[in-house]
Parts: C-alpha cells; structure tokens; sequence
C-alpha cells in the first residue's frame, strides 16, 4: 500500500514524485517509457522555472548538463528585431532549452535520491475503484503478468491524453480550438546563441541552442495548412525556412542531424484536476499551445502545489476536497491570463496593436525587458499590459 501512485515520470510526474517522497510519504512512479528518452516538447525552461530548480537543488545540474545558457531573446518581426535581457529572478538571469533526453532523466534520478519507487517501462492499464473512490492501478512490467497496486491516491501526470483522466472522466472546461501546427528538429552548424523568434503573417520559426551544440529549429504555421503539411513533411518543413531571409540563411549555414517531430494536437483546456482517490498535474490536467513554452514551468509550479495540498490532506491540516479545491483555484489563477495570451500569439497573426506596441519598445530598455518578462512568465501579464502602462510605453514612442 502506497501513499500515492504518479502515473507518468516526466516534468511533471518526476516533480511531485520527488516533493512527495522528500515530505516522508511512501511513492511509485511509474512510466511505459524508460529513461533517458525524447518525448514531444518546447524544451525551454524560462526562469521562473529554474527558480524552481534551484529551489529544489537540481539547478546545478541542468547549468551543468552541457547545454549553453541563453542571455537574450529576439522577435525578428521582419520589419524591426526586438532584442533584449529578461528580468532576473531569484539571483536568475538565464534561460536553457534543455532536450527531454536529459531534463526528465535528471528528474527521474531526483525522485529516485528523495526516496521514490521508480519503476519504468511499466504500463498502465486502467485504475482501481472501491466503494466510487479510485484505490490503486493495474499494470504491467514489460513482457510480464498484470499486477495492482493500491495507494491513498493515484495522480495522473501522463500528458495531454492522461489514460487517468479518461478513467475517471475529468471534466474538461475553458476550451480552445488548436489553432496551429508545429514541427522541429535539429541542426548543427547553426549559429545559436539567444531564443530566437521569427514571426512573419501567419507563419512563425525558432531558433534554440540546446545540448551538445546543437540548436532545435521550430517552424509553425495554422492548423489549415496541418493536411498539406503531413503529406509531405520533409518538403514543407524545408520550404517553411523561407519565413524571411535572416532565418533561412541561418538555419541554412548548418546541417539538419535528427528527424522532423511535429503535432497538430495542440488544444487548449482546463480539467478539474481531481476527485475522490484521484488528481492530475502536468498537461493532463492543463494544456495550451506551446508557442510561449510555459509548459515545464507550469508543470513545476503544479508539481509542488500538488504535493503540498496532499501534504496537508495526510497531516490531517485539511479535508480532502478543501486541500485540492485550493490546488485547482491557485492553478488556474495563476495561468488564466497567460493561457489568454498564448491563444492569442498561437494564432500567428499578432494584431496591429500589439505590433505597434512591440515596435516602441526598441529604444525602450526598461519596458522591453519587462516585455520579454511577460512573454516568459516573470512580469505577469495583467501588470504589463495594463492601461496605464501601455499608455507610458506609447507616450515614451512620441
């Protein structure tokens, strides 16, 4: 018998795994994957959420993980570039576009020092309800027999199609359509060395310097043209470097050394991320676009939040429904107005007003930074976007 069970051991699973066994509780993670291994995702932890790393002692890793710091971000918006520093955090002025290969073993390795049963390579197959309360998960080891296993509360940290949430029939709300696809890959020979954005009319690329010298090079465009592009992905990911010359000469000085990923399923929701027996954390209990890559942040954010509301539940501090309640209220409190925001830039079509406040802020050094704070999550977006100081950054343009 298991205090908990987290179903899914990447960024979000591994988390609460971690705080959960560091706070004395007994803990399985389990995943069908095993570790190292890709999976689909932005990659970049802004600095809110090395904040949290360092905060939890895994920072030093990630600085120490043979992937190259970011200083600055650029928005190549063709007729003007926006460059600039982000707002430090917490002693925190740097950003990594860390790959999955080696964030989530690097957080697997964690829960495993805090004290969690890892077991991976382990499937799930559905949960256990006793009396309308979820007890436990059924599942197998690879080329092995199904087995149960029973916990105080199972948590879903297994993605966008969490096999939890369907068992248990989350109720999704605050929904949006996915209004683009994206694809990536990888390249040597790039020169990278900020987060680089190329924003054209319905189009849009990334530059990314990531581990072992490489840099991941995203192309988007909107989901109409999703049909076309999976007939022919090589074709269209190739033609999609023409977005403006400055990023096709770029990405072209180098060579492409991995395969083209890329997804269409990029809706957005809210599920309630929890019931009896049961909770979600990660994209299985909030999704959005990955345009502003916030996703790891908010999957470290959720992480501790979730465990310290099980915490008080099993101290006895709190009722079951009252600790998990706040858990649900904090989460979307805190990712409201940027969930508004990232549907906004994901439909790569920024309107003539946000182009024209983006053009005053290059002689700007004080309310560009903060710009690029917002984009990343450290100036909340309500403060920056303000009346006021919409007015203030306009009126300095005049």
């Amino acid at each position: 018998m298991y205090d908990v069970i987290v179903v899914g051991a990447r960024c979000a699973g591994s988390s609460t795994a971690m705080h959960l066994a560091r706070k004395g509780y007994k803990v399985l993670l389990v995943d069908r994957a095993t570790f190292p291994s890709d999976t689909l995702s932005t990659h970049m932890i802004w600095t809110p959420g090395l904040v949290y790393l360092k905060r939890w002692g895994i920072f030093d890793a990630i600085a120490t993980s043979n992937c190259p710091a970011i200083r600055d971000i650029t928005f190549d918006m063709g007729e003007f570039v926006l460059q600039g520093h982000t707002p430090p955090v917490d002693g925190i002025a740097v950003q990594y576009c860390v790959r999955r290969t080696v964030l989530d073993k690097i957080l697997v390795d964690a829960a495993a020092a805090a004290g969690a049963e890892v077991r991976e390579g382990f499937a799930v197959e559905g949960v256990i309800v006793k009396d309308g309360c979820v007890a436990g998960v059924r599942g197998h080891g690879r080329g092995q027999a199904t087995l149960e296993e029973r916990a105080r509360v199972v948590v879903g940290a297994d993605g966008l199609h969490s096999m939890i949430a369907h068992n248990v029939n989350a109720p999704e709300y605050n929904m949006r359509p996915a209004y683009g696809c994206l694809y990536y890959s990888y390249w040597s020979g790039v020169p990278a060395e900020t987060a680089e954005y190329h924003v054209g009319r319905l189009r849009a690329g990334g530059i990314f310097p990531t581990n072992d010298g490489l840099a991941c090079v995203i192309v988007a465009h909107p989901i109409t043209k999703f049909s076309r592009f999976k007939t022919d992905v090589e074709r269209y990911y190739d033609a999609s470097l023409n977005i403006d010359s400055r990023f096709a000469e770029k990405v072209r000085s180098g060579r492409r050394v991995e395969r083209i990923t890329g997804t269409a399923d990029l809706a957005g929701f809210f599920r309630k991320p929890f019931g009896r027996g049961w909770a979600l954390v990660g994209d299985a209990g909030y999704h959005k676009d990955p345009v502003t890559a916030q996703g790891i942040t908010d999957a470290f954010r959720d992480a501790e939040a979730l465990a310290q509301a099980l915490d008080e539940v099993f101290a006895g501090s709190k009722a079951y429904d009252e600790a998990l309640g706040d858990y649900e209220q904090h989460r979307n409190e805190a990712v409201m107005p940027m969930y508004e925001l990232t549907c906004q830039f994901a439909q790569l079509d920024p309107p003539p007003n946000v182009i024209a406040l983006m053009a005053a802020l290059r002689k700007n050094d004080v309310q560009r930074e903060r710009f690029l704070g917002m984009f990343t999550g450290s100036v909340p977006v309500p403060d920056f976007f303000a009346p006021d100081n919409v007015a203030r950054i306009m009126a300095a343009k005049a």
